[in-house]
């Protein structure tokens, strides 16, 4: 009976405070809108000291009130930027992101700062989603204002601990009994940022010095019998990893989760997270031999959002190769990856998110999440200068969309690129081609013949007597200039010169990375479409401008010196961060010509009819003359100067073009069973 007093009364007190409200605090945007005021006014000084706060959520016409909330600093390298990110602590657990996620008291509030999308850590979360990680932390995003101030746009998330809807494995007793079952639960992190010699609650491993950082039990409640268990735990597998077999009853397969690590691992690439190796939690439950890796956390630098890695192509390379390490983390990751039960899991895992379509949900994903804090990014780059490099950013763009739009480009490109490497390291090696098609960055038509001019100098791709590619002066005239543009079944294209009949070629020889085996210059060679060396990535920049990047030699087409001089030579070329911005990786599709089909052999034969097709510029109308306009029964359709479809109307009406921008463009249309064209310009 007291212990359903005690509950009565605070039921009532908890009402009493939500329903406290003094109507001087509003949404900014269509987020929830966070108040935050500390009782001294000051904002929190350090990640260790709690200052005591006061907390008011406001969301629509409803406002709930906190009393007596902690409020810390939290991060590493992030807590020394300017929008400083936060953790909070109820008196009481809350469902502070809604019934679906954890009852809790520690809950965190990531600034950020340092991914200009805002968008980076919210999308790891999803990833590890679909990859089938039993645990991510949350995203919610909100506005926050820190005594009076507005800070910005900021994402309530999780703190790992041990929890339902969290990292959900057994509790320790505290204290613990004679009878207390200490083999589990535990949380522990392999932590590049310790250096420890053994400790209360971190230590080496035995086998490769991996620093380790226990994190559950807590450091105040574990004791030394906890500690030896988990470390004697960790050391095993090290060793058992690193015997002579993968096939014996001692192997490291047996002591592993086996959902847990390919998960971790692939969301770990997907994400080119290159800190995952300098940071990586894993935990073990009650009774479970087994450890199981997760969860994932802290990827604001990920998705090649750090220029420390700018020698290096993150769309393409594993970051189990590139990613920072000094721990000794590095060297369990390379010993899986000899092992062919791990490549055969890994590739087998992988195809499948593939076929599921991972490239077309992650890209939808960002899209709703942009348009979610669209308009709370707006407010956030008024407080904070979107031009202003804040951590180790890439490329610093002048908008919020040009971010978005990286980040886009980076998942259509890193997608296909891990079937590939994938592909490579599993021992059946099967060729991508017959796995599953892309989507193309460029959509190009087949029935045209395109111009492909370089971004700085105008001058276009050619071919000299000897078969070399070289970049020459303009001339739409000129066959050799002119390109047919072949999109094939996996995502890559095909281009044929139309003089030659021959295709662009990386004759690049021997093993090649996108930063070896360089300046080779480029070719055309006997068409054939399933020849890598003749397969390019089109991939698109801002501008409509696109890189030329070869399957076989991962290199760029790169203008030699970016000289305007006929016979330049184009070169097979580094292919890294700058190829958004090198005018001579740059280059343009311009529509010269259009194909003639032949006459289809069982086209039923139509009336002749004598008519012609007429531009107006002055009324800016296309339409078809002739004596009977019923007679012309077909559609017609406008492309741009990129191939893409702009207009679509029967002949016998025609169109306007003034919704349309000045431009060249082709009229295209199919009559007598044969197809025709004409061009006109805006």
């Amino acid at each position: 009976m007291k212990r359903l007093a005690l509950t009565l009364i605070a039921f009532v007190a908890t009402v009493a405070v939500i329903m406290a409200q003094d109507g001087s605090r509003s949404q900014l945007t269509n987020l929830p809108h966070i108040y935050i005021e500390t009782f001294s006014g000051q904002d929190p000084a350090s990640k260790t000291t709690e200052v005591p706060a006061r907390l008011w959520i406001v969301e629509g016409s409803r406002e709930a009130y906190y009393d007596s909330v902690l409020i810390r600093g939290r991060g590493n390298s992030t807590w020394k930027m300017e929008k400083k990110p936060y953790r909070i602590k109820f008196p009481q657990k809350e469902r502070f992101m809604g019934p679906e996620r954890a009852n809790a008291k520690k809950w965190t509030l990531l600034a950020n700062h340092g991914d200009k999308s805002l968008l980076r850590n919210a999308l790891a979360s999803y990833v590890g989603d679909l990859c089938g990680q039993t645990f991510t932390p949350g995203a919610m995003f909100v506005d926050l204002t820190l005594n009076g101030q507005y800070r910005g746009n900021y994402q309530v998330s999780d703190q790992i601990d041990v929890r339902k809807h969290r990292v959900d494995i057994a509790e320790q007793d505290a204290p613990l009994t004679p009878e207390s079952n200490i083999s589990g639960g535990y949380i522990v992190e392999a932590d590049g940022f310790r250096d420890y010699v053994d400790g209360k609650t971190g230590w080496r491993t035995s086998l490769k010095g991996v620093p380790m950082t226990i994190h559950y039990p807590a450091e105040d409640e574990i004791t030394t019998s906890q500690f030896t268990y988990i470390r004697n735990v960790v050391n095993t597998f090290e060793s058992r990893l690193f015997n002579n077999t993968f096939e014996s009853a001692l192997s490291y397969r047996h002591y592993v989760d086996t959902l847990a690590l390919v998960s971790w691992y692939l969301a770990s690439e997907i994400t080119a997270n290159p800190d995952f190796l300098w940071s990586m939690y894993f935990y073990k439950d009650r009774d479970d031999d087994r450890l199981h890796f997760g969860p994932m956390w802290d990827y604001d630098i990920a998705f090649d959002n750090d220029n420390r890695l700018s020698g290096h192509t993150p769309q393409r390379e594993l970051m189990a190769d590139i990613g920072f390490t000094n721990n000794g983390l590095e060297q369990w990751i390379g010993r899986m990856w000899q092992d062919e039960w791990f490549q055969r899991l890994v590739f087998d895992h992988y195809k499948t998110l593939c076929e599921d379509r991972l490239e077309q949900k992650l890209i939808s994903r960002i899209d709703s999440l942009a348009a979610l804090i669209d308009d709370s990014q707006q407010l956030n780059y008024e407080r904070w200068n979107i031009r202003q490099r804040t951590l180790r950013e890439v490329v610093i763009y002048s908008t919020y969309d040009e971010y978005v739009d990286d980040l886009r480009r980076f998942v259509h490109i890193r997608i296909p690129a891990l079937l590939d490497a994938f592909a490579r390291r599993n021992p059946d090696h099967p060729d991508t081609d017959d796995l599953i098609g892309i989507e193309p960055d460029v959509t190009t038509r087949s029935d045209y013949y395109y111009a492909i001019a370089n971004a700085g100098t105008a001058t276009r791709l050619d071919t000299d007597a000897e078969g070399h590619v070289v970049a020459n002066h303009a001339r739409d005239d000129s066959h050799s200039q002119q390109w047919q543009v072949i999109t094939l079944s996996n995502g890559y294209h095909h281009l044929v010169n139309r003089l030659s009949g021959q295709a662009l070629t990386d004759p690049t020889e021997g093993p090649s990375t996108a930063t070896t085996n360089l300046s080779t210059q480029l070719c055309v060679a006997p068409a054939d479409t399933a020849d890598r060396a003749q397969q390019w990535h089109l991939v698109m920049q801002s501008g409509g401008r696109i890189n030329l990047n070869n399957r076989q030699s991962d290199h760029t087409a790169n203008l030699s010196g970016g000289r305007a001089d006929d016979g330049t030579v184009i070169l097979s070329y580094t292919n890294d961060s700058r190829n958004a911005t090198s005018n001579n990786r740059l280059w343009t599709l311009v529509v010269v010509d259009s194909l003639t089909a032949p006459d289809a052999i069982d086209a039923p034969r139509q009336p002749d009819v004598d008519y012609a097709l007429a531009y107006d510029p002055q009324g800016l109308r296309l339409h078809y003359g002739t004596d009977d306009l019923s007679r012309l029964t077909f559609d017609a359709t406008v492309y741009d100067a990129a191939g893409r479809p702009v207009l679509q109307f029967r002949a016998q009406d025609g169109v306007s073009v003034a919704s349309l921008p000045r431009g060249l463009y082709v009229v295209a249309w199919q009559w007598q069973g044969r197809r025709h064209s004409a061009k006109f310009s805006r």
